[in-house]
């Protein structure tokens, strides 16, 4: 499961705790502030002229608010939440629907926030807090962890650079811009990230696959290896793959998916039917999904040759080549007018082959002993803490097993001098100590 880069590991921790639940397959990956405008934008979509009687499984798209992806970020919810209060302020939304990409980028849209009412403020104080609450208990799980005390709480909040850890209970204009900048930041490198995680499975796969082949004898080995190259052999064994984002590409998805005759494709209603909230931009996410029929023709779930996180790497890949070449000023969001560029060039009509993943090399030799070498490193490690952790459980067990024979030893001693007592004729003392005597009747 995908961690951003950070500066501590209190950072480290977060990540991790917040991404535990993240799935592999695809997650959106957008900017802050194009999630902004995703979220507080509605964009009035221009009417599509299509003969109806070619469209084949006509549903009507529900009204309702759509909910906005999951971005990654470890403090996904925070975001969300802080944008949904904004969304309710008025002159906040009509000043964001004004503004330009840069103006957000910048944090100059952030000044705005002086002038939201005061039930937004109060909103956003309130949430602040509570965020500053969530980072202060991750913070005590992690010292927790790690057995250590007399940590500066206070101080440790400068690891997280999304809010203003010097005001922990107002928001102010420096959160908002904060928060922005932390979120495009963040989601810049997060690609990168998804990319090195990817590279590290696939070494991890070969690795386990070599270590496994050490345990069989000479005729077993061999029919595994038979079996590998068997195996990857039909995989590579599939029906040409188109270049993502070409005008084969986006026809068969137009034929087979949109269900409508190949002879009439036009690029501008192509655009607008995959719109999918019409919002006027093809998104991260609206991209992805024109991929699915092509890596439909490379991975199979039902088959074991197939990996399905290969497929994920693949629809990554492809989506990342199609903004290169589509997204000219690089929002991570594809307009119309971008669109139709892209649809005049000669690639679109004339694309060179498509190289998929089977086609590539992951990693080097070199490359691999290297992570096995780091791999046997933590294994050292955890058998180290293993060692200790067995020898501190023989310690207690030996520390109980002396207190149990002391115990033992003391109800011992106590009957011998019960004992003696009622030969002397003394009475027998209560569980304190205390002389006992039997009332005569």
């Amino acid at each position: 499961m995908l961690v951003y880069s950070v500066k501590t590991s209190f950072h480290d921790f977060a990540i991790i705790i917040s991404l535990f639940q993240m799935r592999w397959r695809t997650v959106l990956l957008q900017y802050c502030f194009l999630l902004i405008t995703c979220l507080l934008t509605a964009l009035e979509a221009v009417p599509i002229d299509i003969d109806k009687t070619k469209v084949q499984n006509i549903h009507p798209v529900e009204s309702a608010k759509i909910e906005p992806p999951d971005t990654g970020l470890y403090y996904d919810e925070y975001l969300k939440q802080v944008i949904d209060v904004l969304e309710t302020d008025k002159h906040f939304r009509e000043k964001l629907q004004k503004a330009d990409i840069e103006e957000i980028k910048s944090g100059r849209l952030s000044k705005e926030l002086d002038l939201v009412s005061h039930h937004v403020r109060t909103k956003l104080d309130e949430l602040k807090r509570q965020e500053v609450g969530r980072l202060r208990m991750l913070i005590k799980a992690k010292l927790d962890s790690l057995q250590d005390i007399g940590m500066d709480h206070q101080a440790l909040l400068k690891q997280f650079d999304h809010l203003n850890h010097l005001n922990p209970d107002k928001f102010e204009s420096t959160d908002l811009d904060m928060l922005i900048k932390a979120a495009t930041s963040d989601l810049e490198h997060y690609d990168k990230t998804r990319h090195e995680e990817f590279k590290k499975y696939e070494m991890m796969k070969e690795h386990e696959r070599r270590e496994y082949l050490k345990t069989l004898n000479e005729e077993k080995r061999k029919e595994e290896e038979s079996k590998f190259e068997e195996m990857k052999k039909k995989h590579e064994n599939h029906p040409k793959v188109n270049h993502p984002g070409s005008k084969d590409q986006l026809k068969e998805v137009w034929e087979e998916t949109d269900g409508l005759d190949p002879n009439d494709f036009d690029p501008k209603t192509f655009f607008k039917l995959h719109d999918v909230n019409s919002d006027g931009f093809l998104d991260e996410q609206e991209l992805e999904a024109l991929f699915t029929k092509e890596l439909e023709k490379v991975y199979d779930p039902k088959n074991e040759e197939d990996d399905m996180v290969e497929m994920e790497e693949e629809r990554l890949r492809m989506r990342e080549h199609v903004m290169n070449e589509v997204d000219t000023n690089k929002d991570r969001l594809v307009t119309l007018e971008e669109f139709l560029k892209a649809t005049e060039k000669k690639e679109f009509l004339e694309p060179d082959s498509w190289e998929t993943l089977d086609q590539q090399q992951f990693f080097t030799e070199e490359e691999l002993k290297e992570y096995e070498n780091i791999i046997a490193l933590q294994e050292n490690e955890l058998k180290k803490k293993a060692d200790e952790l067995q020898k501190q459980k023989e310690e207690l067990q030996r520390q109980h097993d002396q207190l149990e024979a002391q115990k033992l030893e003391y109800h011992q001693v106590i009957q011998q001098m019960e004992q003696k007592k009622l030969q002397q004729g003394i009475p027998p003392s209560g569980p304190a100590g205390e002389l006992k005597f039997e009332p005569h009747i």
